[in-house]
């Protein structure tokens, strides 16, 4: 300013040099760019090569919406007959874009909501972790946010399927206490089945699920997930943490369940933690939000317990071509089979059952009455004990007889005792004959001896073996005189596998052969 004030006053650039302190030149060059319009401080900006295309340069790049790559403008540059470097040309396309970018940059206006007024969610990708056959399979972390208490809720999951998404929608109303007014995430086809002149039009099924919950879900706008609002960053903060990565130097998960523990652990770190915008803790914030929300109901929707199945005649339901089974009492009811983790989990509606069944205790409603690890087609899983009179035993052995009195006489002898029921079920099963006239021999010498003495008979002869028409009471004396009873075991001599009697010859005379 000193220099312009110099050579107005004095109209001279040698005059108004020696005023100022500088070289002519120097006042000359100043006057001369401000007579010019251009800036008067900082260095001069020379010609180049590029100038003549420039207006060329800036229509591609507008055409383009800033994303025009350098070295195909450079190439249709050639063509017309430009003879610099690429270099050039980038640097040229660099200051077009950055003009562009200032000129449409987009604004953003922060997110303002009221307690109890929205709900975000959104799905990201989960780390791979051992399924039920033992393979690596990716997994997928649901991620809600409450707007007004920036609360967080992270859930793992196989899928996103409608029925999985229900169940995680519940499961995080239920956490958070309440139901928000409204709910916003993007346009998966389990959200958003079409979209008519740009409107979206919702799955019919999640209307009856947020109509049963009393909320309204809404969607951003398509191909943008900027207008979804903070949700986003929930999934990049839990990607962070919880998916394994070289930054974070997680280890991987060993399974399905050594995964959910990080998550609960992760929730409970952000939601404890002061937020930064909000200066709250989220947690405690979500207490005080939670009298603006809407009351849950008593139960989930039913789509929430995943498929519908049928029980069959022999108590299974098939899921993915497996059998699972069910408790008794279900035959031919509808219930719920759902996937939670590497489990599967069925429910049925107590309440639309004819008859309580036995093992209910009272219960009523939606009750989870199975759950089973998740197995592949050719292997069914059946719990032996939904089947309590089922004559097989749970390894596969056929199940010993349990006897049952249907005369008088066969009363009498089963209440000997315990002994006497092993004896029927050995002497039968060895094919013993005359065993009705055997247990009435029995039934007098109990009238005799006693009841105790010849039940422990039976018993011993039961496991000896020992069958015969004399064989209890001699057992009997045994037992009396305090004998051991090692030698009752008699060999058949019938059943034997030695050859004959010529090896042992020898062992009187001392022989070693």
């Amino acid at each position: 300013m000193q220099i312009l004030e110099a050579f107005d006053t004095t109209e001279c650039a040698h005059s108004a040099g020696e005023l100022a302190g500088v070289d002519p030149k120097t006042v000359r060059r100043y006057v001369a760019a401000r007579d010019s319009g251009a800036p008067v401080t900082g260095p001069g900006r020379r010609p180049r090569i590029i100038d003549e295309h420039l207006p060329k340069v800036e229509e591609w790049v507008d055409r383009s919406e800033g994303k025009a790559r350098a070295d195909v403008i450079h190439a249709r540059l050639v063509g017309l007959g430009f003879s610099g470097t690429e270099r050039t040309t980038r640097r040229a396309v660099a200051d077009a874009k950055a003009a562009w970018r200032a000129g449409n940059r987009r604004t953003y206006r922060p997110w303002i909501s009221e307690p109890g007024l929205w709900l975000q969610f959104d799905w990201g990708a989960g780390p791979q972790v051992p399924g039920p056959d033992g393979v690596l399979r990716p997994t997928l972390l649901f991620c809600a946010w409450v707007a007004w208490s920036r609360f967080r809720v992270v859930i793992p999951t196989w899928d996103q399927t409608l029925p999985t998404l229900v169940a995680c929608l519940d499961a995080t109303l239920r956490t958070i206490g309440g139901v928000p007014a409204y709910v916003l995430t993007d346009n998966a086809k389990t959200v958003t089945i079409d979209h008519v002149a740009g409107v979206p039009v919702r799955h019919p099924e999640l209307v009856k699920v947020a109509r049963r919950y009393g909320t309204t879900v809404h969607t951003c706008v398509p191909f943008d997930p900027e207008s979804k609002g903070g949700t986003e960053a929930t999934v990049k903060i839990a990607k962070a943490d919880l998916v394994p990565t070289q930054a974070n130097l997680l280890e991987a998960y060993a399974s399905f369940a050594a995964l959910e523990a990080p998550c609960a652990a992760f929730m409970a770190k952000v939601n404890g933690r002061t937020h930064r915008e909000s200066a709250r803790i989220p947690a405690d914030a979500l207490a005080l939000e939670r009298a603006r929300l809407h009351t849950l109901p008593s139960g989930p929707h039913t789509m929430a317990l995943g498929l519908a199945r049928t029980v069959s005649t022999d108590q299974t339901i098939r899921y993915n071509s497996v059998r699972y089974s069910t408790p008794p009492g279900l035959l031919g009811t509808q219930v719920w089979a759902r996937v939670a983790g590497t489990e599967l989990v069925i429910v049925a509606d107590l309440d639309a059952l004819p008859v309580e069944p036995s093992w209910a205790h009272g219960r009523a409603g939606l009750v989870e009455v199975a759950r089973h690890a998740t197995s592949t087609p050719g292997n069914p899983r059946i719990e032996p004990a939904h089947y309590p009179d089922h004559p097989q035993e749970p390894d596969g052995a056929p199940r010993v007889p349990k006897p049952k009195a249907r005369t008088d006489a066969e009363a009498a002898f089963l209440d000997l005792g315990d002994g006497a029921s092993t004896w029927l079920v050995e002497a039968s099963a060895a094919g013993t004959v005359r065993i009705r006239a055997k247990m009435a021999d029995a039934l007098q010498l109990a009238a005799l001896i006693g009841t105790e003495r010849v039940d422990a008979a039976l018993g011993v002869a039961a496991a000896a073996g020992r069958f015969g028409q004399t064989d209890l009471a001699s057992i009997a004396d045994h037992l009396a005189a305090g004998t051991s009873t090692a030698g009752l075991v008699v060999a058949d001599e019938d059943a034997t596998t030695q050859p004959g009697t010529t090896g042992w010859a020898g062992f009187a005379t001392g022989s070693t052969r």
